[in-house]
């Protein structure tokens, strides 16, 4: 392969993944839209029946709604451009939009991680430690954490995409149906090896952080074992979060056994599916799995759901 363009910015982007035809589209079109719709409806009731809720003003229910707000951001760097796509005649995407998209992405994917390490942290102490827990998780180290937890996350996407930037590239057909790194690096006309040493950089490091979570895991289970109420707050509070750390690392898998083993004769709708997985599930299952242990939650959806019956009443 030969350089496309001595200037990467003046590239633009094939999507590959969206080649149907136009009736399939628009209904892909529709439960696309739906899917979005309600992802953000049940992230935006959970945050605000925790911000209108005093006795719900605790540090794991900021954290909740901080991983609300990440699901609400890592849905829309991926639903407005699909639903666009599904409608348009041809799928393209510019190499600024195409990084503006990744930085997005990863953004969210590390800051989902780094949220469920933070969340295990604050559970181990209010089960383990439950004395030391309002001098430990006072107002300023939940700031802190929530600091940290956007600061690291951005900081790492930005870095591995600023090192896709300076890559020349031969080509600009993407396979999928949205911008991924590995993607575009894997059209570079020159040597990758920084990209691929910070890739490993990067896995150790989020495994390393699995490795928290277990370990604190670990402890929880030890001591919910002492009473009823520990066992309860475990239940509560744990049993919502590891089904959350399940849904969001088999969706990255899927990702992953797509991009190594997605060959052309998968089928295409599959193939999408399994790409986009971690951007449409977590962040629609997440406020549904933690609004289970909040009546509030289910106040607030009765409140909506009578507001919209009487609206169509009234026409």
């Amino acid at each position: 392969m030969t350089t496309m363009t001595e200037n990467n910015t003046d590239i633009v982007f094939i999507l590959q993944g969206l080649n149907g035809s136009l009736t399939d589209r628009q209904l892909y079109f529709a439960f696309a839209l739906m899917s979005y719709s309600f992802t953000v409806f049940v992230n935006l009731t959970l945050i605000v029946t925790v911000c209108l809720d005093k006795t719900l003003h605790e540090p794991i229910y900021i954290f909740l709604c901080n991983l609300c707000f990440n699901g609400i951001c890592g849905a829309s760097c991926f639903y407005p451009k699909l639903l666009y796509d599904l409608l348009a005649d041809s799928h393209v995407i510019t190499y600024i939009g195409c990084l503006t998209q990744m930085v997005a992405t990863y953004s969210y994917i590390f800051c989902e991680f780094t949220s469920l390490t933070v969340m295990a942290y604050d559970r181990y102490v209010a089960i383990c430690r439950p004395l030391q827990y309002r001098a430990l998780m006072t107002v300023q180290k939940v700031a802190q954490l929530l600091f940290l937890t956007w600061c690291f996350s951005m900081l790492e996407a930005f870095v591995g995409i600023s090192l896709t930037s300076r890559l020349p590239l031969c080509g600009r057909h993407l396979p999928k149906i949205f911008c991924t790194n590995w993607d575009v690096v894997r059209l570079s006309c020159s040597d990758t090896t920084v990209n691929n040493i910070y890739g490993l950089v990067l896995t150790f490091s989020h495994l390393l952080q699995m490795v928290l979570i277990l370990i604190s895991y670990a402890h929880l289970v030890r001591a919910s074992i002492r009473s009823l109420s520990d066992r309860r707050k475990f239940v509560q509070t744990c049993l919502p979060h590891l089904v959350t750390l399940l849904i969001f690392t088999t969706s990255l898998l899927f990702d992953m056994m797509y991009s190594r083993y997605g060959g052309s004769n998968t089928m295409a709708v599959l193939k999408n599916a399994l790409a986009a997985e971690f951007l449409v599930v977590p962040p629609l299952i997440n406020p549904v799995i933690y609004g289970m242990n909040l009546n509030e939650t289910f106040l607030w959806f009765k409140f909506f759901l009578r507001r919209g019956s009487a609206s169509l009443e009234e026409e």
